[in-house]
């Protein structure tokens, strides 16, 4: 099977954690501390320069199954699935317990955005400060993540269940989504996490720093401005080889962060979807309609079966040669599961690709 039918698969079963991931979260109701939701997309480096004054406690947040009361500032951060550590380490936190990165991770389980900011704080994987990490592979790790002795367990960006949350919260208070499994915003995940932290100041001043980040590598390829995309999964010689993800959807968030417009074929047919993809079948593939199509492959003779499919090569954007097919893994997961660490260390990845598809469209 298609990796990237593997992972849909998987995260279709809740934690067992693939790389398809969405991004439409409708807003983040909190109160006490909270900033509120946040909109827009970008990518930073880094929150303020100066840390922020510390937020009051309690806190209380809302979510998806209900709301999380924060006692005090939590000294030990756990997190489950992908995202939730990148933002507490964006925000200086260093997890004591964090999930291993085993799909489009490096040999340490990490990734290089991940790396960086932990040999930053001192805690580099491996080391004695270095957070404990833990298989998600087969789903939540409840023993491991229950070895941390955690204040709080993160997961604004997850597929949690009412059962894990339920078990989870029996190790310690659980910030979960706020409404979409799998459909936060890394702007509202931020917010969240940085309002749990107690720096929700530093979370929006890290919010601002990534999205003028997209905005300035972004300005570099006025080419993409105004241009529809489709962003997809394809499978040559397949009927239901084709997935293609709606605006709840990381990935086209992301590319409608940086000017491009989601193809009107699309908006129409996710209309009342519930998800963050559609099924679309390859018999009709020349029906998907825009001047970009956006796709990740395992390699690139897959690009090359795409392109000759009898079905797959009559996608527009593919028979123009307007196809962006990579087949980096790392570079997928950065986008995918867009967290302010990983968005900035992708943009000199994957914007020139996105520029040499619009000069061709």
């Amino acid at each position: 099977m298609h990796q990237g039918r593997i992972v849909e698969f998987s995260r279709r079963q809740g934690l067992k954690f693939g790389l398809l991931a969405s991004m439409a979260a409708a807003g983040v109701a909190m109160t006490g501390c909270s900033t509120g939701a946040v909109g827009g997309s970008g990518l930073s480096t880094t929150a303020a320069s100066a840390p922020a004054a510390a937020d009051a406690f309690p806190v209380t947040i809302k979510h998806a199954f209900g709301e999380t009361v924060i006692k005090a500032a939590p000294a030990r951060v756990a997190t489950v699935a992908w995202v939730n550590a990148d933002v507490a380490l964006a925000l200086g936190v260093v997890p004591v317990g964090m999930p291993k990165d085993e799909w489009g991770g490096n040999d340490k389980g990490s990734t290089p955005w991940k790396d960086a900011a932990l040999e930053k704080a001192g805690a580099a994987i491996g080391t004695a400060k270095a957070p404990a990490q833990y298989s998600e592979a087969d789903g939540i790790n409840f023993t491991e993540i229950a070895k941390t002795s955690p204040d709080i367990i993160l997961a604004a960006y997850s597929g949690l269940s009412q059962e894990d949350y339920d078990k989870l919260s029996k190790i310690a208070p659980v910030l979960a989504y706020p409404k979409l499994a799998w459909g936060t915003a890394w702007q509202d995940a931020t917010t969240m996490i940085g309002t749990a932290l107690g720096k929700s100041a530093d979370a929006k001043a890290l919010i601002t720093a990534t999205e003028k980040t997209i905005a300035d590598k972004a300005a570099k390829y006025p080419q993409l401005t105004g241009k529809t995309f489709i962003y997809g999964n394809l499978e040559p010689a397949k009927a239901d080889g084709v997935n293609v993800y709606t605006s709840a959807d990381n990935r086209p968030k992301f590319l409608s962060s940086i000017g491009m417009t989601l193809a009107p074929i699309v908006v129409e047919k996710e209309k009342g979807v519930d998800g963050f993809y559609i099924e679309w079948s390859a018999e009709k593939a020349n029906e998907l309609d825009s001047q970009i199509f956006v796709s990740w492959v395992p390699d690139n003779s897959t690009k090359d079966a795409i392109v000759a499919d009898a079905l797959l090569g009559q996608i527009p954007a593919v028979k123009k040669g307007a196809f962006v097919a990579d087949s980096d893994q790392t570079l997928t997961l950065a986008i995918s599961a867009s967290s302010p660490l990983s968005l900035p260390w992708a943009l000199d990845k994957f914007l020139p690709q996105l520029g040499a598809a619009a000069d061709k469209a």
